[in-house]
């Protein structure tokens, strides 16, 4: 059971992130579904590249052991940026749409568009 628990961590993070995405009116709400569900991505990412004693691939004279993968680590590290920029834009869209329609909620937002 523990070593599925980054998997199940994973799938929870998304469902809430989901869940906050699809169920909740507020803009701010739905951006911070958005981020939870790049964070769960992150995590699954790096759960995936982990090797049970492995060791970090940077070492040139390293014993005949396994060494964890790189790959998903680069991965991760530029999803982090690019959720960070993207997390950015939506935030700065937020604060032009409250500016412009006084509310964050989308419905009242959908509904004032014109």
């Amino acid at each position: 059971m523990l070593y599925n628990l980054p998997y199940i961590t994973v799938a929870v993070v998304i469902a809430i992130g989901l869940y906050a995405m699809l169920y909740k009116r507020n803009l701010i709400k739905i951006v911070i579904g958005l981020s939870l569900i790049e964070s769960g991505v992150n995590l699954f990412l790096v759960s995936l590249g982990y090797v049970q004693g492995g060791i970090a691939p940077i070492y040139t004279n390293a014993p005949k052991t396994e060494m964890v993968l790189p790959t998903p680590q680069a991965l991760t590290l530029t999803s982090i940026v690019i959720g960070v920029a993207t997390t950015a834009m939506l935030l700065s869209f937020c604060i032009v749409i409250y500016r412009h329609y006084g509310t964050l909620d989308s419905e009242k937002v959908r509904r004032l568009r014109g």
